[in-house]
């Protein structure tokens, strides 16, 4: 998974699961949002068209990164979700860590 600023959306790239992230997206997650405090941004949207898979330790992440983003005052609205991405948060009991996130 990757991370690609445009303007003030994000872009998350690739999949969201298990054996796609490591380390160094983690970290990349952690820096991107010192880049966006920086800024000082306040509502980010992060685009989702291009995530492939995700399963539940994918979606987790990307809930404690949205979450970490909240606590520095920023609001990160969810875009351009795939079917497949609903029904994997769906499927996986996770769409109530989403709602109110989704533009």
């Amino acid at each position: 998974m990757t991370i690609c600023e445009k303007g003030t959306t994000r872009h998350l790239l690739g999949n969201l699961t298990w054996s796609a992230v490591n380390r160094r997206h983690i970290d990349a997650l952690g820096s991107s949002l010192q880049a966006i405090a920086a800024t000082g941004e306040k509502d980010v949207r992060i685009d989702c068209g291009r995530i492939g898979r995700a399963d539940i330790y994918g979606l987790q992440l990307l809930y404690v990164w949205m979450e970490c983003a909240r606590s520095r005052g920023m609001e990160m609205k969810l875009v351009n979700l795939s079917i497949s991405l609903q029904q994997a948060m769906s499927n996986l009991g996770l769409m109530h860590c989403f709602s109110g996130k989704m533009a």
